[in-house]
């Protein structure tokens, strides 16, 4: 199931592409959007979301299951953070097409000295 949050917390099961071109129109500047895949049969995290910067950027970010394929990129186009918004809801796999993406993996995985401390 998709399921869109903002910002607000205010979470719409199932959004129409109507209500998630909605929702990122009316971000503010450091205001968020996620969509996210919930899928008992996989496991992992599958989400894409959209962060509003105070440079009137669009902070993309993705991760595809685990904190290693978490990904990020920037752009001005709020249409092409739309169609990848679409796209990548409807499996389509263009989607990341028209960014440069950047591996962010090793800001959420732990490294080797630390992960046998339960602290990190």
């Amino acid at each position: 199931m998709l399921i869109a949050t903002n910002a607000w917390g205010h979470v719409e099961k199932r959004p129409s592409k109507r209500k998630i071109g909605t929702m990122l129109a009316d971000l503010d500047q450091d205001d968020h959007l996620i969509l996210e895949r919930q899928d008992e049969s996989q496991e992992g995290s599958w989400y894409i979301q959209v962060l509003f910067r105070e440079t009137n950027t669009y902070q993309l970010e993705h991760r595809d299951g685990v904190p290693a394929e978490h990904y990020q990129t920037q752009t001005v186009s709020q249409e092409k953070v739309l169609q990848a918004l679409l796209d990548w809801a409807a499996h389509k796999p263009a989607w990341r097409e028209g960014f440069m993406w950047t591996n962010i993996g090793h800001w959420f995985t732990p490294t080797r000295e630390n992960e046998d401390d339960p602290t990190v």
